[in-house]
């Protein structure tokens, strides 16, 4: 199955998330189907239409940063450590007994520090270039997440940051867990990244109508496969997974968490923003995931979906599962995490990873919140309002991004 490549491991998750800063209270937020959408505070949203987000609440870099390590940092970066600090605690990883240039970083990020860029703008026009921050450029740059990751853990090794916009933190998670299949690294941490609510990125995504909307309660914004939904919400966070050789993992005693078998990319080449209209280019990420993973269609037991609330991004998803999984589509159960923390580009597909590797364990798929009105197109078992029960082995992860950038990724329990 694994065709004489390294197998590779979760042995630690962090999380920094609008529904909390730990895995525990994250995951039994989206067990108990609730809701992370607030009205928007992180920029004023009085000009704009939509007027809800995903923000984390309360955050205090200080609790896992030194105060002035944080005050030259931009958010993203921030929460990246942060998520970080949480993995490698609940890895019990002992960084001092291990070796440095065998451990590395991959992180997955959509635009860097936009509200920074916003602010030192705004320094430029009002008082002139030579006032800006002189941490303005190491602030903004979207590889500093890993790099502030990689410099204050004192990770030596194979480091690379995945910029494919809502695909980077899964592509973040395949890239981390590829580089020890080839044998780069024993350790990488994985995972993507996102803080970017702002004046600049509310007003982009508004003009192109891709934000919800709906003048209806916050924890209602997000509606995916609805048939009601009319764009996604604008969120944050960060999440990252320590993932690991299973022989490095065994020889430190390491609790297994479950297994990266599968890992998918392709592209669309079709549009700018918009998906390929008949799915072709998901169902190829997919498909290619499940074969890499030495896996058929049938053996997926759950599919965390991308499941945006956008209405062409959820019904091309819909017809990219069939596409890929055949009369097998209409049997595995689907749901999007989103729906409870909304979009946080980056970010979102290593927060979904998380829930895909807590469904494993578990035994108990979130649901798929706000579903009230069947949309007859998008047919699937989208495990509507409530959490299920179910045996789950195998999990398939999609994140699809702006450009047609496709990413996905298999976990699976572990096995001898």
């Amino acid at each position: 199955m694994n065709n004489g490549r390294r197998r590779v491991v979760v042995t630690g998750m962090g999380a920094v998330t609008p529904l909390g800063d730990s895995v525990a209270e994250y995951w039994a937020s989206l067990l108990a189907g609730r809701s992370g959408i607030v009205p928007m505070t992180l920029a004023d949203p009085t000009d704009y239409p939509c007027k809800v987000a995903g923000e984390i609440p309360n955050f205090d870099p200080g609790k896992y940063i030194n105060p002035r390590e944080a005050r030259r940092m931009a958010r993203f970066s921030q929460v990246a450590v942060a998520a970080a600090a949480l993995a490698l605690e609940d890895a019990g990883i002992d960084l001092s007994a291990e070796d440095e240039e065998r451990m590395g970083v991959v992180m997955g990020n959509g635009n860097g520090g936009f509200p920074t860029t916003e602010d030192n703008a705004r320094t430029l026009f009002r008082r002139g270039g030579m006032r800006v921050s002189p941490f303005f450029i190491p602030m903004i740059l979207p590889n500093m997440a890993a790099a502030n990751v990689s410099r204050i853990f004192g990770l030596k090794g194979y480091t690379s940051t995945v910029i494919t916009a809502c695909a980077a933190g899964t592509q973040g998670i395949g890239e981390a867990a590829e580089a020890i299949r080839r044998g780069a690294a024993d350790v990488v941490l994985g995972g993507g990244c996102e803080a970017g609510i702002c004046q600049l990125g509310l007003g982009g995504f508004n003009v192109i109508k891709a934000l919800s909307r709906s003048d209806v309660p916050p924890e209602k914004a997000s509606r995916p496969f609805d048939a009601n939904r009319d764009g996604f919400v604008p969120s944050e966070g960060a999440a990252i997974l320590v993932l690991e050789s299973l022989e490095h993992a065994l020889g430190r005693g390491a609790d297994v968490l479950a297994e990266v078998v599968g890992y998918g990319v392709s592209s669309d080449a079709f549009h700018a923003v918009q998906p390929d209209e008949d799915g072709s280019g998901a169902a190829r990420a997919m498909r290619w995931a499940i074969e890499d993973a030495g896996m058929q269609p049938s053996d997926i037991d759950y599919i965390n979906a991308h499941g945006t609330s956008t209405p062409k991004n959820d019904l091309v998803e819909t017809l990219a599962i069939k596409k890929a999984f055949g009369d097998a589509a209409y049997s595995v159960p689907i749901s999007s995490t989103k729906s409870m923390i909304g979009h946080a580009l980056g970010g979102a597909g290593a927060l979904e990873a998380v829930a895909c590797v807590k469904t494993i364990q578990d035994g108990i798929i979130h649901p798929t919140i706000n579903y009230e009105t069947a949309d007859p197109d998008c047919d699937l078992d989208y495990v509507p309002n409530e959490a299920r029960r179910a045996q789950v082995d195998s999990v398939l992860s999609n994140s699809f991004g702006f450009g047609g950038q496709n990413a996905c990724v298999v976990f699976r329990g572990i096995r001898n």
